[in-house]
C-alpha cells in the first residue's frame, strides 16, 4: 500500500491569505477581507500624473470642481503653476511637484510632499504617456526605451510608489492606471505605443492579484480609452513624415475623465472608453487571421491628417512642450459619450434595460403573430410552412391501363426481365403510343393542365407572403442587433466580487 508523505508545513504569516486548517490537511484560502468603502469624491486626495495636458488635465480640473484635494504631476513648473493658479482661484485645493515619471525618487518625494500637504493619498491616477508614430525598425532603440521609461516605467514607479502609502494607511486607497484599448489589439504606425501598453495591462492586472493575495486594501482599476481628442498627437514624435491623428471615431477627453473619477470612488476592476476601439479589438481576438491584413492595409491611412499640410517637429518624448494646459485638440467630429463605458459604470441600470427591451421584444412578437388580419398571423405562416399543403393542383391525365403482369414470386432480375418482354406492349396505352414522341407528347400535356395564369397567381400569393411577414423579418433583425450588444457587453470583464459595494454620493446616487 501506498503512503502519501506530507512534509511539515510552516506557521502561517500573519497577513498572508493561505494558511493551514488543521495538522496535515491541505492548504485552504482564508475568508477574502472585504475592502473599506471608497470616499466620495469631494474628500478624498488624488494624484495625477501627466496633469497639464489632455486626459490628465480635464481629469484634474474635474476633480478640483467636484471638491476633491488634487495633487499634480508634470515635467513643466511653468504649466503646473499655472494650472494650480487657475484652480486656487475658482476656490479649489490644489499643489504640485516637478517630477519625470520615470525617476522614482522623484515621485516619493511628490508623494510625501501630497501627505504632507493633504494628510494622505486617497487616489493616485498615473496618465503620463507619450507616443511615437512610425515604424518600429525605423524606431531607435534609444527613442523605444524612452517611451517605455515613461509609459511603462512610469506607471510601475507610480504603482509601487501608491501601494506602499495605501497599505499602511485607515481606509486604504485606489489606484488607476490608465492603458489603451491597443493593449488589447496592436496596431502599425504605433507599433511601440502598442507594446507599451500591453506592458501596462500585464502589470496592472497581476499587481492586482497580488493585491488580492495579501489581502491589502487597496483597489485596482484598468482604464483603456480609443482614439480620444486629446493634443496626444501634437506631442508624439512623428517619423512618417506627414501630419498625424487618431483615426476616427474619437471621444471627447470628458469622456475619459469621467470613466477615471468613476472608478476612484466606485469599485470597478476596468473600463474600455470607446465602443468602436472594443469592436476593433474584438474583431482582432476572433478572427485575426483577417483583421490583421485589413488593419496593415488601412491603420496607416486612417492615421494620416489629410486636412492639415504642416507637419508638427516639436515632441514630448524627452522634455517637455510648451504648449500644455490644452484638453483638446484639432479634431472635428468628436462623439461626446461612450455608452460602452456608461454600460460599465452603470451595470444595474444597464441589466435593467436589456431586460426590459427583451421582455418588449417579446410582447411585440406575440402581437405581430396573434394579430388578427382574417386568420392569425401565426396559423398563416403554419399552414403556408406545413409541407402537407406543397403540391401542384391536380393534373387531369388521359385515362390508361398497363397490360396486366404478373410479377409475382420472382426476383428483382427476373422482374426486370419480365418487364422487358411487355415493353413493347405499353405502344398501345393511349397518348403513349409512338415511343419517345409519344412521351414527349404526355409532358406536354402536363403542361398544359396548369396555365400560365396559375403560375403567375402563384407568384402573385408569394409576393403577398413576403409583405405580409415584412415585420417578422424586421423584428428577427432587431433580436439578432440585441443579440450583438448583448455579446459586447459580455465581453467586458466583471468587477471583482471583493471589491466592496456601492455607496450613495451626496446629490447624486450612482451604481457600480
Amino acid at each position: 500500500m501506498t503512503q502519501t508523505l506530507i512534509p511539515d508545513a510552516a506557521p502561517a504569516r500573519d497577513g498572508d491569505p493561505w494558511s493551514l486548517d488543521g495538522e496535515g490537511s491541505a492548504l485552504r484560502p482564508r475568508r477574502a477581507q472585504r475592502l473599506p468603502r471608497q470616499k466620495p469624491l469631494g474628500e478624498q486626495s488624488i494624484v495625477i500624473t501627466g496633469a497639464t495636458s489632455g486626459i490628465g488635465l480635464a481629469t484634474a480640473r474635474r476633480a478640483a470642481r467636484a471638491g476633491a484635494r488634487v495633487f499634480l504631476i508634470a515635467r513643466s513648473e511653468e504649466a503646473l503653476r499655472n494650472l494650480c493658479d487657475s484652480l486656487q482661484a475658482e476656490g479649489c485645493r490644489a499643489a504640485y511637484a516637478v517630477a519625470d515619471v520615470s525617476e522614482r525618487a522623484l515621485l516619493e518625494a511628490a508623494a510625501e510632499r501630497c501627505v504632507r500637504l493633504f494628510g494622505g493619498i486617497d487616489t493616485w491616477i498615473n496618465n503620463a504617456g507619450v507616443t511615437i508614430y512610425g515604424p518600429i525598425r525605423d524606431t531607435t532603440l534609444e527613442d523605444q526605451r524612452r517611451l517605455f521609461e515613461t509609459n511603462y516605467w512610469g506607471t510601475v514607479n507610480g504603482s509601487l510608489v501608491a501601494v506602499e502609502r495605501m497599505r499602511e494607511q485607515p481606509g486604504g486607497g485606489t489606484l488607476i492606471n490608465v492603458g489603451s484599448i491597443l493593449s488589447d489589439a496592436a496596431i502599425p504606425v504605433q507599433g511601440v505605443y502598442s507594446a507599451s501598453k500591453h506592458a501596462v495591462k500585464g502589470f496592472t492586472n497581476a499587481l492586482r492579484m497580488e493585491l488580492i493575495r495579501e489581502r491589502a486594501p487597496v483597489r485596482v482599476s484598468l482604464i483603456k480609452p480609443a482614439a480620444v481628442d486629446t493634443p496626444y498627437k501634437d506631442h508624439a514624435r512623428n517619423l512618417t513624415g506627414d501630419p498625424m491623428r487618431n483615426p476616427p471615431p474619437v471621444y471627447s477627453v470628458n469622456v475619459v475623465a469621467e470613466a477615471i473619477l468613476h472608478c476612484a470612488d466606485h469599485p470597478v476592476r476596468e473600463i474600455t472608453v470607446g465602443g468602436g476601439g472594443r469592436l476593433l479589438a474584438s474583431f482582432h481576438a476572433l478572427a485575426p487571421g483577417i483583421a490583421e491584413p485589413l488593419m496593415a492595409r488601412l491603420v496607416p491611412a486612417l492615421h494620416r491628417d489629410r486636412r492639415n499640410s504642416q507637419r508638427i517637429t516639436d515632441d514630448g518624448l524627452f522634455d517637455p512642450t510648451e504648449d500644455d494646459l490644452f484638453e483638446s485638440s484639432d479634431y472635428g467630429h468628436v462623439r461626446q459619450v461612450s455608452w460602452l463605458a456608461q454600460a460599465r459604470m452603470h451595470p444595474g441600470i444597464t441589466a435593467g434595460t436589456l431586460v426590459g427591451a427583451g421582455v418588449a421584444l417579446a410582447l411585440a412578437l406575440i402581437i405581430m403573430l396573434s394579430q388578427r388580419s382574417g386568420p392569425t398571423r401565426l396559423e398563416r405562416i403554419g399552414r403556408r410552412m406545413d409541407p402537407r399543403r406543397w403540391h401542384l393542383p391536380p393534373v387531369r391525365l388521359p385515362a390508361f391501363s398497363l397490360p396486366d403482369i404478373d410479377l409475382s414470386g420472382m426476383d428483382l432480375k427476373a422482374r426486370g426481365q419480365r418487364l422487358r418482354r411487355h415493353l413493347p406492349d405499353l405502344g398501345a396505352v393511349p397518348g403513349l403510343s409512338g415511343g419517345r414522341s409519344g412521351a414527349r407528347r404526355w409532358l406536354e400535356r402536363t403542361r398544359e393542365a396548369m396555365p400560365v395564369e396559375q403560375m403567375r397567381d402563384q407568384a402573385r400569393k408569394a409576393g403577398r407572403f413576403a409583405r405580409d411577414h415584412a415585420s417578422e423579418g424586421a423584428t428577427l433583425v432587431a433580436l439578432a442587433s440585441l443579440l450583438g450588444v448583448l455579446a459586447v457587453a459580455a465581453s467586458q470583464k466583471l468587477p471583482d466580487p471583493d471589491m466592496g459595494r456601492p455607496h450613495r454620493r451626496k446629490g447624486l446616487s450612482r451604481f457600480s
